[in-house]
């Protein structure tokens, strides 16, 4: 087996798997905290690299139907959240594309100054 590619998306504050500490997005990604997932508080992104997608399942969540996938690390393969494929209600269309991760399965450190 080949060696895993893992990107680095840099950033002042950076978000990572709380299980092996691969980086996942930054600051700058970060749309809303407003969100709850299976293990509590979980924060919505705009990007998120080092990701790997389960299928498509379609959901009945608290906004809505939404079909999503769950999105689990790349390096060590720990569930992480999910990514809106699909919003049913017109409301909901923004979360489309965008990855929740939840709080308890990341973890937040400090990164790199802006040049």
């Amino acid at each position: 087996m080949g060696k895993i590619f893992l990107d680095h998306i840099g950033g002042q504050k950076l978000y990572s798997c709380a299980a092996c500490e691969t980086n996942l997005t930054n600051k700058r990604e970060l749309i809303s905290t407003r969100f709850t997932g299976a293990t509590g508080r979980a924060y919505l992104f705009k990007r998120v690299v080092n990701l790997v997608y389960s299928p498509v399942q379609d959901r009945v969540m608290l906004t809505g139907r939404h079909m999503v996938r769950d999105v689990m690390c790349k390096n060590c393969r720990a569930k992480l959240g999910w990514m809106y494929e699909f919003a049913t209600e017109e409301s909901q269309k923004y979360k489309e594309g965008r990855v929740i991760l939840e709080h308890a399965l990341i973890t937040e450190s400090e990164g790199f100054p802006e040049a």
